[in-house]
């Protein structure tokens, strides 16, 4: 009798095991009727073409607020404003695994996680090159790693937004495709404040010299004035090269 319990018991749980390691496509398929239609309206609010050219996304780490930019017609988009549910530690780079910050830089979305632990996860590739530049001459051979922006509303040194909103960047990005996928993640707006000398480390102010030149790619009045945040606001297009 022990074992007939034992081998049912078994079977569950290899049951549940299959069930929550369900395939890109399964989730997609999933994703379509609701989330699809979602991210899908608000570029036809905007009258941008589904799915674009490009999409880049901007994290406020102060304010967090995640903005999603998309580029189609020889143009940059404002799409969406996003708020972050969490994000650990202060404005400053991420230096060392276990310290809990959000990282710092421009990074690419590089691997899509259907089964996450958060719900859904866009995986993004830091340490980049010159974080490596930067953990290489300051001796630190630990610079951490596994930075997602996912779901759920806690995080430690990642992104979380929420089951309802990744659900939408993470249909869009694998539509598109991750290589398309850029993200930008700066302390605060740089658009709107200017940059506050730091004295440590000592490249951090040359990292947010190249950042606000970037963020300039994305001006503050291409977004409709008096739209609060979450909703979609309608962008007038900037003529930049998507770079």
């Amino acid at each position: 009798m022990r074992f007939w319990i034992l081998l049912l018991v078994s079977g569950w749980a290899l049951a549940a095991q299959a069930s929550s390691n369900a395939p890109l496509e399964a989730v997609m398929e999933r994703l379509d009727g609701d989330a699809g239609q979602r991210i899908a309206a608000r570029f036809e609010q905007v009258g941008v073409d589904f799915p674009p050219q490009r999409v880049q996304l901007i994290a406020l780490k102060e304010s967090r607020r995640l903005e999603l930019w998309a580029y189609s017609q020889q143009r940059w988009w404002f799409i969406h404003d996003y708020a972050i549910f969490a994000a650990s530690g202060e404005a400053g780079p991420k230096l060392r695994e276990g310290d809990k910050q959000v990282p710092e830089g421009f990074y690419r979305i590089v691997g899509l996680n259907p089964n996450s632990h958060f719900h859904l996860s866009m995986r993004l590739n830091y340490p980049n090159a010159f974080d490596w530049v930067q953990a290489g001459r300051e001796d630190r051979h630990k610079p951490g790693s596994n930075i997602y922006i996912h779901g759920s509303a806690w995080s430690a040194g990642c992104l979380a937004i929420g089951n309802h909103y990744i659900e939408e960047l993470f249909y869009l990005v694998a539509r598109l495709g991750v290589e398309k996928a850029a993200v930008l993640i700066v302390p605060y707006d740089f658009r709107s404040r200017a940059i506050t000398a730091t004295e440590e480390p000592a490249w951090l102010d040359d990292l947010y010299g190249y950042l606000k030149l970037r963020l300039a790619k994305f001006p503050l009045s291409e977004k409709r004035l008096g739209c609060g945040l979450g909703c979609t606001r309608i962008g007038y297009g900037a003529q930049l090269a998507p770079n």
